[in-house]
Protein backbone atom coordinates (compact mmCIF):
# COMPACT_ATOMS: atom_id res chain seq x y z
CA UNK A 1 0.00 0.00 0.00
CA UNK A 2 0.99 3.26 -0.80
CA UNK A 3 2.65 5.65 1.67
CA UNK A 4 0.56 9.13 1.66
CA UNK A 5 2.89 12.25 1.96
CA UNK A 6 1.36 13.21 5.64
CA UNK A 7 2.74 9.66 6.73
CA UNK A 8 5.85 10.45 5.01
CA UNK A 9 6.54 13.41 6.42
CA UNK A 10 5.07 11.58 9.99
CA UNK A 11 7.98 9.58 9.64
CA UNK A 12 10.87 11.73 8.54
CA UNK A 13 9.87 14.09 11.18
CA UNK A 14 10.52 10.49 13.57
CA UNK A 15 13.29 9.24 11.91
CA UNK A 16 15.06 12.54 11.62
CA UNK A 17 16.45 12.58 14.94
CA UNK A 18 17.91 9.28 14.99
CA UNK A 19 19.70 9.60 12.07
CA UNK A 20 21.38 12.62 12.90
CA UNK A 21 22.59 10.85 16.11
CA UNK A 22 24.11 7.95 14.13
CA UNK A 23 25.64 10.12 11.53
CA UNK A 24 26.92 12.49 14.51
CA UNK A 25 29.26 9.63 16.02
CA UNK A 26 30.37 8.72 12.70
CA UNK A 27 31.46 11.81 11.43
CA UNK A 28 33.57 12.19 14.60
CA UNK A 29 35.11 9.05 14.56
CA UNK A 30 36.14 10.13 10.97
CA UNK A 31 37.36 13.41 12.52
CA UNK A 32 39.14 11.79 14.69
CA UNK A 33 40.63 9.72 12.46
CA UNK A 34 41.54 12.26 9.57
CA UNK A 35 43.54 14.60 11.99
CA UNK A 36 45.05 11.19 13.23
CA UNK A 37 46.23 11.04 9.62
CA UNK A 38 47.36 14.61 8.80
CA UNK A 39 49.30 14.89 11.78
CA UNK A 40 51.51 11.95 11.19
CA UNK A 41 51.72 13.49 6.87
CA UNK A 42 52.72 16.75 8.75
CA UNK A 43 55.46 14.96 11.03
CA UNK A 44 57.04 12.98 8.57
CA UNK A 45 57.11 16.00 5.77
CA UNK A 46 57.89 19.67 5.11
CA UNK A 47 56.53 22.34 3.43
CA UNK A 48 54.89 22.58 0.67
CA UNK A 49 52.79 19.27 2.03
CA UNK A 50 50.52 17.86 -0.47
CA UNK A 51 46.78 20.31 -1.21
CA UNK A 52 44.79 17.75 1.29
CA UNK A 53 47.26 18.48 4.31
CA UNK A 54 47.62 22.18 3.01
CA UNK A 55 43.78 22.36 3.15
CA UNK A 56 43.42 20.53 6.47
CA UNK A 57 46.30 22.37 7.91
CA UNK A 58 44.41 26.20 7.03
CA UNK A 59 41.42 25.31 8.72
CA UNK A 60 42.83 24.27 11.82
CA UNK A 61 45.66 27.04 11.64
CA UNK A 62 42.46 29.76 10.50
CA UNK A 63 44.89 30.91 8.33
CA UNK A 64 45.05 30.55 4.24
CA UNK A 65 47.11 27.76 3.25
CA UNK A 66 49.63 29.92 1.07
CA UNK A 67 50.19 31.69 4.32
CA UNK A 68 51.25 29.08 6.00
CA UNK A 69 54.99 29.38 7.42
CA UNK A 70 57.26 26.84 9.27
CA UNK A 71 56.45 28.42 12.61
CA UNK A 72 52.51 27.62 12.07
CA UNK A 73 53.67 24.05 11.55
CA UNK A 74 55.32 23.89 14.50
CA UNK A 75 53.38 25.56 16.91
CA UNK A 76 50.36 23.34 15.23
CA UNK A 77 52.81 20.35 15.99
CA UNK A 78 52.49 21.26 19.90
Amino acid sequence: MKMSCKERRIRRRHDAPIVERRNRLRKQAERRRRDERMLRLVKAGSLPYTPPVMSWMSERINKPASRITPEDVKQLLR
